[in-house]
């Protein structure tokens, strides 16, 4: 799956993207993504909250965001941070229903010269 460099861990890094990033919105998923100024790896997080079902629906959405991301991981530009929320109809999609639904949003990504310098 994703190593550890490529995951976002910290709740600071997720709120930045959230609220910083740019959103794209599916049928099944939204997805932040923010271009960092450096280069450092692509680094990935999912939210699956309880509204997409119980303990063991969730898990199973979060492993297949995962495994999407992961076979998508060298179509991203260096530096971007990227952070899935799955959507209550997630829980019905298929695998490949979501991977295509990541590289669409992927594909998304804002150039480094829109990203502020930190202050």
């Amino acid at each position: 799956m994703l190593a550890s460099a490529n995951r976002i861990t910290s709740g600071d890094d997720y709120k930045a993207v959230v609220r910083r990033g740019k959103r794209v919105v599916g049928p099944h998923l939204v997805t932040y993504l923010r271009a960092n100024s450096d280069p450092t790896p692509v680094r990935f997080g999912f939210i699956v909250a309880k509204n997409v079902g119980n303990a063991v629906n969730r898990n199973l959405i979060r492993r297949r965001l995962k495994s999407a991301s992961f076979g998508l991981l060298s179509t991203v530009r260096p530096g971007t941070d990227v952070v899935i929320r799955a959507l209550p109809s997630a829980n019905t999609a298929s695998w490949a229903t979501l991977q295509a639904e990541i590289a669409v949003a992927l594909q998304k990504v804002p150039s480094r010269e829109m990203v502020a310098s930190p202050k």
